[in-house]
């Protein structure tokens, strides 16, 4: 099962929309998938679900569990003052350590409004995940000025549907 994780918890968020789509090219391809939203965790969670608190929050826990049980994980990375949403990076410090995604192979997709296509948040991302054990495929497309690219809940960029399209086609081998 591969799993997309939403990387933000902005409610009809652009990158849940790039999250369906994402999902509509892997089920096309025959792949099994699923979506956490972080706009699903619980308001609390970072008083209620981390460090002391580690295992207490029920809603979290599923969340996690969800993550830790995929086979692969595919991120959908929005670009947040030049890095990744912080509602992200906590999610990921409520993670199992150091089991929670060790080991586990996982893909990453930059969304922006501006010309970079989040190359700076997947960078970050990318650190953060190696330190954790976590195999990051090198092929991180880069979806920026999304807002002009995407239409009626598609991709409308020739260059962005292939450059994902040959990411699902590596993720597989990955």
């Amino acid at each position: 099962m591969i799993t997309i994780v939403v990387g933000t918890n902005r409610k009809n968020s652009v990158s849940r929309a790039v999250a369906d789509y994402y999902s509509t090219l892997l089920s096309s391809k025959g792949l099994e998938n699923q979506i956490v939203d972080l706009v699903a965790l619980p308001a609390d969670f970072t008083h209620t679900a981390l460090y002391e608190n580690n295992g207490s929050n029920e809603d979290f826990n599923s969340l996690r569990t969800t993550v830790q049980a995929a086979d692969k994980l595919v991120f959908i990375v929005p670009e947040y003052n030049g890095s990744f949403p912080g509602v992200l990076k906590a999610f990921i410090d409520g993670l199992k350590y150091p089991e929670g995604v060790r080991d586990k192979k996982a893909a990453i997709v930059g969304v922006s409004s501006g010309v970079q296509g989040g190359v700076f948040a997947m960078s970050h991302l990318t650190d953060i995940f190696n330190y954790l054990g976590m195999h990051v495929l090198a092929l991180k497309p880069k979806l920026a000025g999304i807002e002009r690219n995407f239409q009626d809940g598609k991709i409308t960029n020739d260059l962005y549907n292939q450059l994902l399209n040959d990411q699902i086609d590596k993720f597989i081998k990955f």
